[in-house]
């Protein structure tokens, strides 16, 4: 059954707004960027309300899109500049990690 986003739910979604295009976030980064939660509580959020937001932004630790989304993950990549690994399978985490707030895009 569906319900409204709770204020865990809003915080993700709102630091997953904030994150540039071509750049990422892994699950654990929100969970840290907001000060709550860990990776799996992000990821149910995610799977719950984050259609809404550019979810393809918030990926797992090891560079890889969410299961299942990876062709429109990786649609989007392109057309925002994301850094790929040199296979083009998953994000180069080490260039494409967004620092935070106070990183210029």
């Amino acid at each position: 059954m569906w319900s409204e986003p709770d204020e865990y739910a809003e915080a993700v979604l709102d630091a997953v707004e904030r994150i540039p295009p071509g750049r990422v976030l892994s699950y654990g980064d929100i969970a840290e960027l907001i000060g709550a939660g860990g990776p799996r509580q992000v990821g149910r959020v995610m799977s719950l309300y984050g259609g809404a937001v550019p979810w393809w932004r918030v990926i797992r630790a090891n560079g890889h899109p969410p299961s299942g989304l990876e062709v429109e993950a990786h649609e989007n990549y392109r057309a925002e500049g994301t850094p790929l690994s040199t296979d083009g399978r998953r994000v180069d985490m080490a260039r494409a990690r967004w620092t935070g707030p106070d990183q210029p895009g």
